[in-house]
């Protein structure tokens, strides 16, 4: 593919040139100077090839200049979704750029990047910033589809909608037209468990065990809580709007430190008004055990809290600007986006 378009801080890779003016010549490719990106390829060798775009254009090369793009996380990652590098879920290994080229047979999966010959239309693909992608709504559902487990499903989609380039509804209006395709029972089993305003993998994962360990009410994800007079309290990870159960998911950056003050101060703030808080640790998420006991002691405790301590409300001031959901979120300008939404942690 003709990559002459791209408009990132990137390094295309180039042919072998026998006169050394448009790329290195066949003696030079050879040697120490250049890396080879693919067959037929070439960077100098001190472009750095662990950078998510890098890895995009070293792949995408690799395209006929007329068909085929980039799909799954890398297609969402040059769209802007910040939250895919080709890491899994859950870490691993670093997965290949996918090119979906459809019935192409004239390309094969090299190192660096693997293929997809599924059914590919034309309006499937858009150009990005130089670069054809498939659309985010078939990025997303190729991921979810091949995705190892459903957690990992509901984390793609999730963090797609945490950009914006999808929301709920899209996704489910394309993935409406692929029954009968590869992993699509995965894809409706994780639609129905995601949510537009996760704000990390993390998130997800506690909302996963958390619903397994209480299924009564599914928890919400970063709702803003406000007392009673309409004021802001605090924007939980989780919460449960029943039963007033909310939970955090308590990273490294909340270990003894100022961020450690400003937690029990937050607990104080939550116990203060008749919520209940409960805790998850990174080591929870290997065993959740432990966290599932301390989630089952919350809502006990919170079962005997009385209705005349709950002054609490999910239900949002005139004055508040609701950012929940991506329709909310596209609607605002540029200014807004800086100010209600860079709080999220990506």
């Amino acid at each position: 593919m003709d990559l002459s378009g791209v408009t990132r801080d990137v390094v295309v890779p180039v042919r072998v040139d026998p006169a050394g003016r448009t790329g290195p010549t066949p003696d030079q490719a050879r040697g120490p100077h250049w890396r080879r990106t693919s067959r037929g390829f070439y960077v100098p060798a001190d472009v750095d090839p662990t950078t998510v775009e890098q890895r995009i254009v070293e792949a995408a090369v690799a395209l006929p200049d007329t068909w085929g793009g980039v799909t799954g996380w890398a297609a969402l990652a040059w769209a802007g979704a910040v939250w895919f590098d080709g890491s899994p879920w859950g870490g691993g290994t670093v997965r290949p750029v996918t090119l979906a080229v459809g019935g192409n047979r004239t390309i094969r999966s090299q190192s660096g990047f693997a293929t997809s010959e599924e059914r590919l239309l034309p309006g499937d693909l858009v150009v990005v910033d130089g670069l054809r992608v498939t659309r985010p709504v078939r990025s997303v559902c190729f991921e979810m589809r091949y995705a190892r487990s459903v957690v990992a499903a509901v984390t793609t989609l999730d963090m797609a909608c945490f950009n914006d380039v999808v929301s709920l509804d899209e996704v489910a209006e394309y993935a409406a037209a692929l029954s009968g395709w590869t992993g699509i029972p995965r894809y409706r089993e994780a639609a129905a468990l995601s949510d537009e305003n996760a704000w990390s993998p993390r998130e997800v994962e506690m909302r996963d065990v958390w619903s397994l360990a209480a299924p009564r009410v599914r928890p919400l994800c970063n709702r803003p809580v406000f007392d009673t007079a309409g004021g802001f309290l605090a924007t939980p990870d989780l919460i449960d709007p029943v039963a007033g159960v909310v939970g955090e998911y308590d990273s490294a950056l909340h270990l003894p430190g100022p961020q450690w003050s400003r937690d029990l101060d937050r607990t104080d703030l939550f116990r203060s008004h008749g919520l209940e808080p409960v805790s998850m640790v990174s080591s929870d998420l290997l065993d959740p055990t432990h966290f599932v006991r301390r989630l089952q002691s919350a809502y006990e405790r919170a079962a005997e809290i009385p209705a005349s301590r709950r002054r609490w409300t999910l239900e949002m001031p005139p004055w508040w600007r609701d950012t929940t959901t991506v329709e909310a979120r596209r609607s605002l300008d540029e200014a807004a986006r800086a100010r209600l939404l860079a709080h999220r942690a990506a």
